[in-house]
């Protein structure tokens, strides 16, 4: 297949093409040769779409409140991308749930994009390639972009980082309060949200996850309480709730300046993993110096101890110009 024309791709991108987005964001999962180059044509379009994180435990209702959500966004007339990040197959390397069955009501629309995306074993997994996947969709003319997590592990965390606003999804008689203060992710969230709010047990999940987000807080006037809002995803219950308070979390960020502090921040964590995965891909380089397999070998021998041949790696990388002293 010949290489694209990244360019080409680039403006029928902007002209809301499926396919050029498709490849686009192709190049991104494949560490292509050309995502250099597709970068830097799309940095005059980025930082327009405003980014919400959707996760939680398996079972509460992540895609079905996803396409729920896109539906009550459509509504606005707004233009809606989906990334649906799952953790790579060990087979396939593809995403490992990537028919999201339940979205297939947008598929057909033109002003919905939905794409599954693997980390497919990249350092930094959901930080190397999801804010690259987004930046094609923000260049597509997207007004609001969708990254919904599996829920398993630690990209229940990591979504956090990607997203201007995180929510986080529970679900009555799983126990899912405490098990989300276990993961962590009652310290990312910003707005919660009880779905299949019509079983038994709801409103005490509610009172359960107010009063854990109530120990030990410490919140200044102007700190955002983030909401807890019932929903039944799969009839389109409160999503009206979710959207307004969506749109209000959206208008704090902007009038704190927290906003630009959340993306400042995804932009270090983005750099850090392209350098991270390039300065790995070049630890194994003969012509650098002792490889890193090299060293390990030393170490397991007793040549050397772990901290020496650290030295020697990076001092082999530094004198190829690769890293700057210091």
């Amino acid at each position: 297949m010949a290489a694209p024309d990244v360019p080409v791709l680039v403006q029928r991108a902007r002209e809301g093409d499926a396919r050029s987005v498709a490849r686009l964001i192709s190049l991104v999962e494949d560490a292509s040769p050309l995502l250099r180059e597709a970068m830097a044509a799309l940095l005059p379009y980025g930082a327009r779409a405003s980014v919400i994180g959707v996760t939680g435990a398996p079972g509460v209702g992540k895609s079905t409140s996803t396409s729920a959500l896109v539906s009550a966004l459509r509504a606005q007339d707004k233009r809606i991308g989906v990334l649906a990040v799952d953790p790579s197959s060990p087979f396939s390397g593809g995403a490992l749930l990537g028919d999201r069955v339940r979205m297939q009501d947008h598929a057909l629309d033109p002003k919905v994009y939905i794409r599954s995306m693997a980390s497919r074993g990249h350092l930094g997994g959901l930080s190397w390639s999801t804010p690259q996947a987004l930046r094609v969709l923000e260049a597509a003319g997207c007004d609001v972009v969708l990254v919904e997590t599996v829920g398993v592990g630690q990209s229940e965390v990591e979504v956090a980082g990607l997203a201007d606003t995180t929510v986080v999804l529970l679900a009555p008689g799983m126990g899912d309060a405490i098990q989300a203060a276990k993961a962590g992710i009652l310290e990312v969230g910003d707005v919660y949200v009880v779905n299949k709010a019509d079983r038994d047990g709801a409103d005490a999940t509610v009172r359960e996850l107010r009063h854990m987000l109530g120990l030990g807080e410490r919140r200044a006037a102007h700190d955002w309480r983030p909401p807890i809002i019932k929903t039944v995803a799969s009839r389109g219950e409160g999503l009206d709730e979710l959207v307004e308070a969506l749109e209000k979390h959206r208008g704090w960020l902007e009038e704190t300046g927290e906003l630009r502090r959340r993306r400042r921040r995804r932009a270090a964590e983005e750099i850090e993993a392209i350098a991270v995965t390039s300065l790995r891909r070049q630890m194994g380089d003969p012509r650098r110096g002792p490889a890193l397999e090299e060293l390990a070998e030393r170490v397991v021998s007793a040549q050397l101890d772990p901290y020496a041949a650290a030295d020697q790696l990076v001092e082999g990388l530094t004198a190829t110009g690769t890293v700057p002293p210091g």
